[in-house]
């Protein structure tokens, strides 16, 4: 009868739910008088126009993580080797300009593109609630790590 019991609570219990996997992807800003979609970070209110197709995208970051620098807390993502040199190549030619990440559909933070940057990957600063960062960053490792194994998995 106790054993009863035990399953029949077991059983019971929800289970734990699954995040969201958190999409990342970065857009670059268009030259002046070019047409473009506005996007608009949240607290600052900087409207930026980019290209509407994006110029790294959920395939190609392998890893994030949690940076502190000077400036406070951060976000790191890091790419295939592949996308470093497509980063690099395209910060070259477009020095100055901004890449604008967004988090699933939402525009979150702005960085100028210098050629220095691709080679580590991209620290960038998020509009979003520094408490949240940790979780957003478990939540990139995870749809970086699934993406990459369903690749794997593909003939």
């Amino acid at each position: 009868m106790a054993l009863l019991l035990v399953v029949g609570c077991v059983g019971c219990q929800s289970p734990e739910p699954i995040a969201r996997p958190l999409i990342a992807r970065f857009f670059l800003e268009v030259r002046p008088g070019e047409a473009g979609l506005p996007l608009t970070l949240p607290v600052s209110g900087v409207t930026i126009t980019v290209n509407p197709k994006p110029v790294i995208v959920e395939n190609d970051i392998i890893n994030a993580e949690h940076a502190q620098v000077d400036l406070g807390p951060c976000l790191l993502l890091q790419f295939t080797p592949a996308a470093g040199r497509d980063l690099y190549r395209l910060a070259v030619t477009q020095h100055g300009q901004r890449l604008v990440l967004v988090l699933n559909d939402a525009p979150v933070g702005a960085r100028r593109l210098e050629p220095a940057m691709a080679a580590a990957g991209v620290l960038i600063f998020i509009e979003t609630p520094a408490t949240d960062l940790d979780a957003q960053v478990a939540r990139l490792k995870r749809t970086a790590a699934a993406i990459a194994a369903a690749a794997r998995a593909t003939p």
